[in-house]
């Protein structure tokens, strides 16, 4: 498979086809790591939504965006042009990716010890909401929302998918840690960018899956196929791109893939044009313990991961790809 497959998903949500579905997912997984997903059921008037109050908030002055920087025990806010490199989480040096973000993490869950006693308080961090656009906080409720149900479907999918009751996953995304950030990657008219410097560089996501839906295949997303080349990831009206993340390839023993994707600078024709994504990092809860799926592991194929938590394993890979902003501290 050297292409991204488009899954229609409604007749798994409505009950009509459940294996038939999984079956195509299954194959996706197991060869590129990708999937364009339509039958999704999210609404398309909030998605256009989404995209207005964001460009809105992007179109801010710095100084003002300035105000909610990311601070370094979280990750909630602004994050500036040039602030992260993700080719840092591969232990790989790059110039800094050509984006900016604004992030933000669960809400309207319970104040108790899970989620604010000593393990759990930096993963449910109060998020930051700017005074400007107007109605931001809400809009992005609201599809932080959908997105959680999307996701909830989705691990439904992949558990029939690999011989599993379909509820597997559900103790285990309960109260789930997910990072949702809309990211920015304005036009490169006025500076050309540096020599292996890109709107995002190669990486791999961290969690369970990454929910994709962004406004132009401009300097689109790419990901690497089996034969080392690069594939654009087809940009189709009312779908979402999935794509899996690292735990999820662990937990199946490496049965399913994480690929390496980047987001590709536009050509210089075209360079003006900027481009949003809205980013749903799926995180399973930070308890979560990552070993081995039954059904992934038999005497001829052992598990080839050390167990580790959900939590530990995306503290470590985010530090790394922050590690870009101290260099460039230091460096002034």
């Amino acid at each position: 498979m050297s292409s991204v497959p488009l899954i229609n998903i409604a007749p798994f949500l409505d009950g009509r086809e459940k294996k038939g579905v999984a079956v195509q997912v299954d194959a996706a997984c197991r060869n590129i790591g990708f999937i364009i997903v339509q039958g999704h059921g999210v609404d398309q008037a909030l998605i256009a939504e989404m995209h207005r109050i964001s460009a809105a908030y992007f179109a801010l002055p710095f100084w003002e965006k300035m105000r909610f920087k990311m601070p370094p025990d979280r990750y909630r806010g602004y994050t500036p042009l040039g602030a992260e490199s993700l080719s840092y989480s591969l232990d790989e040096a790059q110039p800094p990716d050509l984006k900016e973000s604004f992030s933000i993490g669960p809400f309207d869950h319970a104040f108790d010890s899970y989620h604010f006693g000593s393990a759990g308080a930096r993963y449910f961090a109060p998020n930051f909401w700017p005074d400007s656009p107007q109605g931001m906080q809400a809009i992005w409720e609201r599809y932080y929302a959908e997105m959680d149900r999307l996701a909830g479907d989705l691990m439904r999918i992949f558990a029939v998918a690999l011989d599993l009751e379909e509820d597997w996953f559900a103790d285990k995304i309960d109260r789930h840690i997910t990072n949702f950030s809309v990211i920015h990657y304005p036009g490169q008219d006025e500076t050309a960018p540096a020599a292996g410097q890109s709107r995002a560089g190669a990486h791999t996501d961290y969690g369970s899956l990454t929910i994709v839906q962004t406004d132009t295949d401009v300097g689109g997303l790419e990901v690497q196929t089996r034969d080392g080349n690069w594939a654009g990831v087809p940009w189709i009206p009312d779908t979402f791109a999935i794509n899996l993340g690292d735990l999820m390839s662990e937990w199946t023993n490496d049965q399913w893939v994480s690929t390496l994707h980047r987001v590709a600078n536009p050509p210089r024709d075209k360079a003006h044009i900027s481009k949003t994504s809205l980013l749903f990092f799926h995180q399973p809860n930070y308890d979560a313990s990552i070993e081995c799926i039954p059904t992934c592991t038999s005497a001829d194929n052992p598990p080839r991961h050390e167990k580790i938590t959900s939590g530990d394993h995306v503290t470590m890979k985010i530090n790394k790809h922050r590690a870009v902003d101290d260099v460039m501290q230091a460096a002034q």
